[in-house]
């Protein structure tokens, strides 16, 4: 893992007031960081990779979304079924898939 990215990541989490940080840095950055510790951040990545389906960038790139909400998926279930997020966040990228799906 790149520690440079690892530090500019952390950093970028700290520096926000926000609980979640959204947007495409938001994504960035927990893309980097969950893997090193996917239970610290709960169930935060697979919720922004599922509002991350309504990025300008992927909005009308129906693989895109796809992906995004596969990533979503996978990233909720490989939470800890203790995690008291987890059957939330499952459900809503489950739902948000299945949507997609629907829809072409």
């Amino acid at each position: 893992m790149n520690q440079d990215a690892v530090l500019r990541a952390r950093m970028l989490l700290l520096s926000t007031d926000r609980r979640v940080l959204r947007g495409p840095r938001g994504l960035w950055a927990y893309r980097v960081l969950t893997p090193l510790s996917p239970e610290v951040y709960g169930s935060k990545p697979a919720r922004v990779l599922v509002e991350a389906t309504r990025f300008p960038e992927v909005s009308g790139l129906p693989r895109a979304r796809l992906a995004l909400l596969e990533e979503a998926v996978a990233t909720a279930r490989a939470l800890d079924v203790g995690n008291p997020y987890r059957e939330r966040v499952l459900a809503l990228a489950l739902a948000a898939r299945e949507a997609e799906l629907r829809a072409r």
